[in-house]
């Protein structure tokens, strides 16, 4: 039937998925999207999104208990734990709700269903049990991914939480074991401690958040023990003997074995990409380590099928999925696309001081053998940070020394994932040290700190 075959069929419709498939509507293509379970994927209904709510509701929570600071008074501040959820799921809910409305809006076909690759070009989908079929000329896979879990250690929804468990709590852990110091297990530790639960971080490598830049990831190690956190590096969680209403866990810290008990775990040591199922094997479309094996141009081996977002490995992040929805579905429209540089690809961690980074490190820009430039510059020299009762941080720049090309740039403190995109911008248009220098930043706001760093890396730095 003509109606069963389309220009493009997107497996998954996530923020890569969804947005794929608008884009191709948008540029004339016939699109069908195909999702087994939610509209808008694990990001927005079991990642970024409610998690975010989560943490802003104990970010309110500390400031009411910070209400003297600012010459208030809160008396007997508290939680209920079930409300924050459910704020958190019904943000979630509604966002599900808009997927669904823009996609029917730009006309793309939708199949509720689980979707097998039955040849290069023809897909099956199991609706209530009986196989569909239809036909894609073109074919993106956007399946995503899911919690990585060691055996012996695997979820229960009870004592050991993947993310999706940690979102939606049966009850408050009073001690709490965090499997992983990446985004995910750093978010979820901060969100709990603030709090109150006592949080125990693991981290099997020398140092937290081992993506940032080494200086980010030791003020914020520095910080989380001010806010009472236990961080574990050079630390493997060698088993867990679960109990009644409580896990003993053997670790192994530096070559030390330990025992330690909690009331629970939240496991966030990885994802694996959700390969399973999808007929890769039977088609031919090469994978590795759990994930699917594309070029800059999101390409598979195999011609006419694509492949984006988590699936494809790290950095495993809903904005990196998004703008490659977008370029293939450009791709395949026949315009003419930049291939991705991940590189230039910002990243955000949003606990408590918020961290955001992009493009290489202080170490990365050395050991590729550039000679460079960093500036700093702290918040607690901003006249806004103070304002707002945020002095803890700082802002980091990183320069080519010859060509004053920004390499890179990090920073740890309040808002500062919202800041990062001006320097994720500055790259994009290849801006140097001389145009960042000669831009005029509002007074008083926070940005200052990014003028200043840059500033600072050149010994020109005004106000510190």
């Amino acid at each position: 039937m003509a109606s069963d075959i389309f220009d493009l069929v997107v497996l998954g419709a996530g923020p890569g998925g969804y947005v794929a498939a608008i884009r191709a509507s948008q540029l004339g293509l016939n699109v069908a999207i195909i999702e087994r379970e939610h509209l808008g994927g694990i990001c927005l209904n079991w990642g970024c999104i409610p998690t975010k709510a989560m943490l802003r509701s104990a970010e309110v929570y500390h400031l009411a208990e910070r209400a003297k600071e600012f010459g208030l008074s809160a008396q007997k501040v508290s939680f209920d734990l079930s409300k924050i959820v459910a704020r958190s799921r019904k943000i979630s809910g509604q966002l599900n709700q808009g997927v669904g409305y823009l996609l029917k809006k730009n006309k793309v076909t939708i199949f509720s269903g689980e979707a097998k690759l039955l040849e290069s070009s023809t897909i099956g989908i199991k609706i209530d049990g009986e196989l569909k079929k239809i036909t894609g000329k073109n074919i993106i896979l956007a399946t995503g991914a899911r919690a990585r879990e060691l055996p012996g250690m695997e979820a229960d929804g009870k004592l050991v939480w993947t993310y999706k468990h940690a979102l939606t709590p049966s009850k408050m852990p009073k001690n709490l074991l965090v499997m992983g110091s990446g985004a995910i297990g750093v978010e979820f530790a901060s969100f709990y401690n603030t709090l109150g639960a006592n949080t125990t971080i693991v981290e099997v490598l020398d140092r937290i958040l081992p993506v940032e830049d080494e200086e980010i990831s030791s003020f914020a190690a520095e910080h989380f023990t001010k806010q009472g956190m236990t961080i574990k590096t050079g630390t493997k969680v060698q088993k867990l003997d679960r109990k009644k209403g409580r896990v003993l866990a053997s670790i192994n810290c530096n070559g030390v074995m330990e025992e330690l008990e909690f009331d629970a775990v939240i496991s966030a040591i990885g994802i694996v990409g959700n390969v399973e199922g999808l007929g890769l094997e039977e088609v031919g479309v090469e994978t590795k380590s759990s994930h699917v094996v594309t070029n800059e141009y999101c390409e598979t081996n195999i011609p006419g099928i694509f492949a984006i977002g988590d699936l494809t490995g790290a950095p495993w992040l809903a904005h990196k999925a998004s703008h490659e929805g977008a370029l293939v579905a450009e791709k395949v429209a026949g315009k003419s696309v930049k291939p991705l540089n991940t590189i230039s690809i910002p990243g955000c961690t949003y606990s408590y001081p918020q961290i955001a980074s992009v493009g290489l490190t202080e170490a990365q820009a050395r050991e590729v053998g550039y000679r460079i430039n960093v500036g700093k510059f702290p918040f607690k020299g901003n006249g806004k940070a103070l304002a707002l009762g945020e002095k803890d941080g700082f802002v980091k720049t990183i320069f080519d020394s010859n060509s004053g090309e920004l390499l890179g740039a990090h920073m740890i403190g309040a808002e500062v994932t919202e800041l990062i995109q001006g320097y994720v911008i500055s790259q994009a248009l290849e801006t140097t040290e001389e145009d960042l220098a000669h831009t005029i930043f509002p007074h008083p706001t926070l940005s200052e700190m990014m003028h200043e760093s840059v500033l600072d890396a050149y010994n020109r730095v005004i106000h510190f």
